[in-house]
């Protein structure tokens, strides 16, 4: 039987430690844990937790080994922060499931990663990245734009003011975000169009889409962006729709080709959106996508489409094995 650690960073045990609910967004509660654990142990494999990056080195230096490591550790400090773990793995010779150091450091940096999605030729919009306040005044994007904070998820440092429709405005934004999260700013051409999330399992040419979602912002929800309210509260502010359409088939074939030029392994998620004139952008990929069976969502859209949480993690786990048995 396999034996799989589990590498996480649980929220409680950090707002214990005195971190905010900001700090811990991108954090996973107990329930995300067991739904995991137990889906795993369903799946034929015998689980054992390890716990965030400080439980993992100690178990290291015990002498601890596992068949695989499911890691989904977000981290706490720095651009490399999701890289850490896998890292610390590859340092021991232990495998483990999703992306290896360089595509979690990459795809954290959200400009270096539009970067890469730029120079193979695929649609993602005009940016610039705000590393002072000054910086802003020399942003040459035409209004309106979108700011948010260079290496965060979850909705993390977005909100209704996101969007900029003056350079007074992008000033300000800038200013309060370098502040609250103590890193550059991503600056781009905000996209006027339909949101979707496309998600995908698989590594190299064995990736593909399992499905994707619109996401459509109700009445109540803060407007033109899935910002960290409306994603907390998305019972009552989004509603996600399983779509048919010729934009859905774009918008997949997009996602995918992002996620093989990035390298990302195993499962995630891709977020597009349509510019003015309807055609997909490539936004932001998340390697380490949410993986709560009810609210995340990877698993949501997973359901929308006819896969249940249980066959989404041994897609996951199929992939992660065939990487381990081609090694």
């Amino acid at each position: 039987m396999i034996k799989v650690g589990l590498t996480y960073d649980l929220k409680s045990e950090y707002l214990k430690m005195g971190f905010s609910e900001e700090e811990t967004a991108e954090f996973d509660k107990e329930d995300t844990i067991e739904g995991i654990e137990s889906t795993l142990e369903e799946l034929g494999y015998k689980t054992e937790r390890i716990g965030n990056i400080k439980q993992l080195a100690v178990s290291l230096v015990e002498g601890k080994k596992w068949d695989i490591v499911f890691n989904i550790c977000e981290g706490m400090y720095g651009i490399g922060r999701e890289a850490q773990v896998p890292a610390l793995l590859d340092a021991y010779n232990i495998p483990y499931v999703f992306s290896n150091p360089l595509v979690l450091s990459l795809t954290l940096d959200k400009a270096m990663t539009k970067r890469v999605i730029r120079d193979f030729g695929l649609a993602t919009p005009d940016f610039a990245v705000v590393n002072k306040p000054e910086d802003s005044k020399n942003v040459k994007i035409p209004l309106p734009l979108f700011a948010k904070p260079l290496g965060e998820g979850t909705g993390k440092g977005i909100d209704g003011r996101s969007v900029i429709n003056t350079y007074d405005q992008l000033y300000n934004v800038c200013n309060d975000l370098l502040v609250r999260f103590g890193q550059a700013v991503l600056v781009e051409k905000f996209l006027s169009g339909r949101e979707f999330t496309v998600g995908i399992v698989g590594t190299g040419e064995n990736a593909k889409v399992v499905g994707s979602m619109e996401i459509i912002l109700n009445e109540d929800a803060e407007k033109n962006v899935y910002s960290y309210t409306n994603k907390s509260e998305y019972e009552k502010l989004v509603e996600y729709k399983n779509v048919k359409e010729d934009i859905v088939k774009q918008s997949e074939n997009l996602a995918l080709a992002a996620w093989k030029a990035l390298g990302c392994e195993d499962g995630g998620r891709i977020d597009i959106r349509c510019n003015d004139n309807g055609l997909p952008n490539f936004i932001e990929v998340n390697p380490l996508a949410g993986l709560n069976p009810i609210h995340s969502d990877l698993p949501i859209l997973s359901r929308l489409n006819g896969i249940s949480y249980k066959e989404l993690l041994s897609m996951i786990m199929d992939s992660a094995i065939k990487k381990l048995k081609s090694n």
